[in-house]
């Protein structure tokens, strides 16, 4: 399971109010587009999930128990920009996540618990279509691949919950819909829950199963910096529209 309850979440750095009275509950599976303007909290959002950030006040929960202070292997990240290490292949940098986590001090699993690890790794290698590449380096894929890549390294570690910053948006319209193909047929398989921000409202509907919009619903001309956003518009994707929830300031 991998309920998410947001209560009263508040982010500021400084003087700089980010996000401002973020209150949210999802149930466990959903795929949530966050939607909005640029600059709106978003992406801050997003690494409070993460735990890379501890907000400024109020709380996130997952499954009614406190975010961990740190990121932990629950919760997966996929960047627009590809974290994929140069010198090593396909194979090689999906299985340094599992070494990592299962080995901290040496960094490396050996005998039969690399064994393991490989066949797992080449599992979700599978899973993303990228099995006729595992011996390849990074700088020998697509974008396409690249991306099939870093979605590899978020899914080995077998995540709660997927993070995704604007996964698709340097991708062509073809390998886009490709993206989509995947990811719906992994978050089906999964039964992960999914926060995926991004700037293509079409793309946003099309695969989320609630729409989340931020922005400012408060404005100071001589303050710009006084309010944060929030959620405006949490809508689920369904048969019921009046389901509609609107929050106002």
């Amino acid at each position: 399971m991998s309920r998410v309850t947001v209560d009263n979440l508040w982010m500021e750095y400084g003087e700089q109010v980010v996000l401002e009275r973020v209150s949210l509950e999802i149930p466990s599976g959903e795929f949530c587009a966050l939607v909005g303007p640029s600059g709106c909290g978003k992406t801050t959002f997003l690494r409070l999930l993460l735990a890379m950030e501890r907000p400024t006040k109020g709380s996130i929960r997952i499954d009614g128990q406190p975010l961990a202070r740190e990121p932990g292997p629950d919760r997966g990240v996929v960047f627009q920009r590809y974290s994929a290490y140069a010198h090593l292949t396909v194979e090689e940098n999906v299985v340094l996540g599992l070494e990592f986590a299962r080995a901290p001090l040496l960094g490396r699993l050996f005998g039969a618990k690399k064994r393991q690890a490989l066949d797992e790794v080449r599992a979700t290698i599978d899973a993303v279509g990228l099995d006729h590449a595992r011996t390849k380096y990074p700088a020998e894929l697509s974008g396409g691949m690249q991306q099939r890549l870093s979605i590899a390294q978020a899914l080995v570690r077998k995540p709660r919950i997927l993070l995704m910053d604007e996964p698709f948006g340097a991708l062509d319209p073809g390998t886009k819909a490709q993206m989509h193909d995947l990811v719906r047929q992994l978050w089906r398989a999964e039964k992960m829950t999914v926060f995926m921000v991004t700037h293509d409202i079409q793309e946003g509907f099309g695969l989320g199963t609630r729409v989340l919009a931020f922005d400012k619903v408060r404005h100071d001309p001589d303050a710009p910096e006084a309010y944060g956003a929030t959620i405006t518009l949490n809508l689920p994707l369904d048969d019921k529209p009046e389901r509609a929830e609107i929050v106002h300031a």
